[in-house]
């Protein structure tokens, strides 16, 4: 019992030695005095009854809190390995940063991958390899009903709204972007001043809170949409229903964190809190939300229109679908978002179980797609930790047309995983609105960094797409996909995640992985289910 106290009572020695008999002089008195201190907060520590630890262990206590505090960087740049995901790997992070300053990025020795594992993943090569001299790998984004098609790179910067990021974050991605002739995602946040200044390709995302283009009670404005979508830089116009980190939630931002400008692009009061619902009110059901990507279109005078979300229910997606079909309306693009997508914030039990992954999300949508006839008119965009040119391809070979990645270009901003997005400490000027953190962030600098690391990353995706024998990283199908789902048993990618065949949901002759048994309880005119399943 006596050691718990040890500290405390060596402090008050000290502090009575020091100045009952100052043998030094100036530095008894020093050393008293700190210790004083010590011994001060001792007594307050059996004093307190809040804190457990610091009552049963005075002084010695703080020192579990202070290891706490700074426990996330110990490991990061003290023992973790390059290999482990938390969330992304040291190996993962290197790579983009390496891309990102323009400098090597090459391994020696071999890999570090354990090959024999399962998990293991690898794309198959050819003893006759291409050499693909243009890397600027393109896909067209526009159904029958688009005046205005979009020819995309085949990756983008994911939706990331300003006041989640800052302004010098912002200013850095969209000029970046507008350098390497590539599209910035705008997030729920609207456009702001520092999307404009960039001029580059603007992807616009309208949440359920309607930012940029909503009435005072925030609900959809069709003018105010008008005029947004009117602007040249706005190529597309993204519908969110829901994100892979946090799928099925609202939000809520405080007054007191809304400064003027977040107020400009969101179009909100000042001096009122901020809420999102978790759903829409332009529409409630599959057939009203087709009505209502059209009423976009219109709006839009004929830019891509399509919705982005992570899939929940299997079978609202098929609602989905079938009001489609009901409709003849069919939007331009569909964007999945795997739950191991990323936020500023969220509750911890969204982040680690709701949601689909997006392997399982991507390659559901895509072969319910194919079983209606419609996968040749709506492209699919997919997002999910999506950072290396291997990322890339095995994501197109499941049946994307196109990826985004986030967090990828925040590193290339400079974000070293500090984690305190939801802080506004974050320590690189990345994810805060701190003018005196965010001022460190060099604009022009770090926006040819992600220039960098867009025209690298296309690079590599060009030399793996050669070496299978391919032209363009779209011709990727799962069979080039090899891996491991036990140690030393090989599996191929078609044997895993096959494409299921075109029309069979309308011939209802195939119903592998359940697709026809949840088509069948799938309608046009309600998302709610008219029997227990989902």
């Amino acid at each position: 019992m006596l050691a718990r106290y040890l500290v405390f009572a060596i402090t008050i020695v000290i502090t009575i030695v020091c100045f009952a008999f100052p043998v030094w002089h100036d530095w008894s008195y020093a050393i008293g005095s700190l210790s004083g201190i010590f011994m001060l907060v001792g007594i307050y520590d059996l004093l307190q009854s809040r804190h457990a630890v610091l009552r049963n262990y005075p002084v010695i206590g703080h020192f579990r809190y202070l290891f706490e505090t700074i426990r996330p960087e110990i490991r990061q740049y003290l023992i973790e390995g390059d290999d482990e995901e938390v969330p992304f790997s040291r190996e993962a992070r290197a790579i983009v940063y390496q891309r990102a300053k323009d400098v090597e990025d090459k391994r020696p020795f071999g890999t570090k991958k354990r090959v024999y594992d399962s998990g293991y993943q690898w794309m198959t090569h050819s003893i006759r390899p291409q050499k693909i001299e243009n890397s600027d790998f393109r896909v067209l984004i526009g159904g029958n009903d688009c005046a205005k098609p979009y020819s995309a790179s085949i990756y983008n910067i994911s939706a990331m709204s300003f006041g989640a990021l800052s302004a010098n974050a912002i200013s850095a991605l969209n000029k970046g972007a507008k350098i390497g002739g590539f599209a910035h995602d705008t997030g729920e946040g609207g456009i702001s001043r520092y999307h404009r200044e960039g001029g580059g390709d603007l992807i616009f995302e309208i949440g359920t809170g309607y930012f940029g283009c909503r009435t005072h009670d925030g609900r959809f404005d069709p003018e105010k949409f008008a005029a947004l979508a009117a602007d040249d830089q706005v190529k597309m116009i993204e519908l969110k229903l829901s994100q892979g980190a946090k799928p099925g939630q609202g939000g809520m931002l405080p007054a007191a964190k809304i400064t003027p400008e977040i107020a400009e692009a969101r179009d909100i009061p000042e001096n009122e809190d901020c809420h999102s619902p978790a759903s829409h009110s332009a529409f409630d059901t599959p057939l009203e939300m087709m009505d209502f990507i059209q009423q976009l279109r219109d709006l839009s005078k004929g830019k891509p229109v399509g919705f982005k979300l992570c899939i929940g229910h299997r079978r609202e997606f098929m609602c989905i679908v079938r009001a489609m079909l009901e409709t003849g309306i069919t939007p331009d693009f569909i964007v999945i978002d795997g739950k191991e997508g990323g936020t500023g914030a969220a509750p911890l039990e969204f982040t680690n179980h709701m949601g689909m992954p997006l392997v399982e999300g991507l390659t559901f949508a895509h072969n319910t797609l194919r079983g209606v006839g419609l996968r040749d008119r709506i492209r699919i965009g997919a997002s999910g930790k999506l950072v290396q040119s291997f990322d890339i391809a095995r994501t197109l070979a499941l049946g994307a047309d196109w990826c985004n990645s986030a967090r990828g270009f925040m590193f290339s901003v400079g974000c070293i995983q500090a984690q305190a997005c939801h802080t506004n400490h974050c320590p690189t000027g990345v994810a805060t609105q701190d003018e005196w953190r965010q001022r460190a962030l060099n604009v022009p600098d770090k926006a040819q960094r992600v220039a960098n690391f867009h025209r690298n990353t296309m690079k590599a995706l060009a030399d793996i797409t050669g070496a299978a024998g391919l032209s363009h990283p779209g011709e990727f199908l799962p069979r080039h996909l090899m891996m491991r789902e036990k140690d030393r048993d090989m599996v191929t990618g078609d044997d895993v995640y096959p494409y299921m065949p075109e029309g069979f949901l309308l011939r209802e002759d195939d119903d592998r992985g359940g697709y026809l048994q949840r088509w069948r309880r799938a309608a046009s005119n309600d998302f709610r289910p008219f029997d227990d399943g989902i």
